[in-house]
């Protein structure tokens, strides 16, 4: 846990603690809430600073990561829990109407383990409940991809789509290219510019490395 903190400080004092936060907000005001109605219950797996589960509007927020630094960064509405992905006891069964992680998947070490968080987050999720999931996509950022010490797991939007078949999901939306890699540069960031690049899905496919899918229970 002391490697994870030290690695969060590093990686996202490069891109500014403060840089993330707006343009989250932001992807968060025009995108993804467009997926998670208000009077959700809902967990950010892999929480990290929480820049998703802070900006989201829900009527229950739980988050969980292996970063003890995590809970200093969380709104008080967020109900924390410092604990593995796979290991979700402290929720109900079949209690939660959305799963959201972004950038975490490519973390675990093999398939053996996306498939035991995989069947976990299932569990969790009310009948019709969705798994949303953000990542690097390895078709469009091989490339990059290996640049971080703590990537071990490489998924495509396809590879994806077919773990979450044999873990019993039904994919509903599937887009291969949607955010660019990484903030971690010196890319403007201006909230027009996001908000118009959201408003744009063409340009998703030429700046677009990160997947986003979507999977119902």
């Amino acid at each position: 846990m002391n490697d994870l903190s030290s690695i969060y400080k590093s990686r996202f004092s490069n891109t500014g603690l403060e840089k993330r936060k707006r343009v989250w907000k932001i992807l968060c005001e025009e995108f993804f809430q467009n997926h998670v109605p208000p009077q959700s219950s809902v967990l950010d797996l892999a929480c990290g600073y929480g820049e998703f589960i802070n900006n989201i509007k829900a009527a229950q927020k739980y988050g969980v990561d292996l970063n003890p630094d995590a809970a200093a960064h969380l709104a008080p509405e967020v109900n924390f829990r410092l604990t593995p992905a796979y290991d979700l006891s402290h929720i109900a069964d079949d209690s939660l109407d959305r799963v959201f992680t972004s950038n975490f998947l490519e973390h675990l070490p093999d398939k053996a383990a996306c498939d035991t968080v995989l069947k976990e987050v299932r569990r969790t999720l009310k009948p019709g409940g969705k798994f949303m999931i953000l990542g690097p996509n390895i078709r469009y950022a091989y490339k990059e991809y290996w640049d971080y010490y703590d990537h071990y797991l490489a998924l495509s939007h396809l590879s994806l789509v077919e773990g979450l078949l044999l873990a019993g999901y039904a994919p509903e939306t599937v887009i291969d290219r949607f955010l660019p890699y990484t903030m971690n540069n010196a890319r403007p960031t201006a909230d027009w510019m996001i908000r118009l690049y959201l408003a744009m899905p063409p340009a998703w496919k030429i700046l677009g490395k990160q997947f986003f899918v979507i999977a119902r229970k």
